[in-house]
């Protein structure tokens, strides 16, 4: 039980300053027992000839890995290398920024074997997530240029 002084509220869309106060408390407690956190937002753009954007890659560079969130590409784009070099251009990015690794995750009706194709290991798994579906957890631990 928290002392009579605290709540606890359960927040279903917290306002950013109250996630970034978690964040940053998080980050100074990590960072005094650690090598800096350098966490910086990595993004690279697929774009067509007007400018739209037909897909992306959504990364962060933090405590010397690369962590990709989330890489899209547009179904007419699809089969043609775009994730590739997308995926090539973040760890180059990461690689300019000091990074030594690099992780993701991914579901079974997603990309695992694309991800195996880029030197990408499974290390971890989760089961039944979502149902009756697997999540795997991916790291290439060398990142080359």
């Amino acid at each position: 039980m928290p002392p009579p002084n605290l709540s606890l509220n359960l927040a279903e869309e917290p306002s950013p300053d109250e996630l970034d106060v978690v964040e940053r408390g998080l980050a100074e407690h990590g960072e005094s027992r650690s090598e800096p956190r350098n966490a910086r937002s990595l993004v690279v753009f697929l774009r067509d000839a007007r400018g739209d954007v037909v897909g992306g890659l959504r990364a962060a560079t933090v405590w010397g890995w690369l962590e990709i969130r989330w890489l899209w590409i547009a179904e007419p784009h699809r089969g043609q290398g775009y994730g590739r070099r997308l995926v090539a251009a973040a760890e180059q990015e990461a690689i300019t920024r000091g990074c030594r690794h690099a992780w993701l995750d991914t579901f079974d009706f997603q990309a695992p074997q694309f991800y195996a194709r880029l030197g990408y290991e499974v290390f971890a798994t989760l089961d039944d997530f979502p149902r009756g579906h697997t999540r795997y957890f991916l790291r290439k631990m060398t990142l080359q240029p």
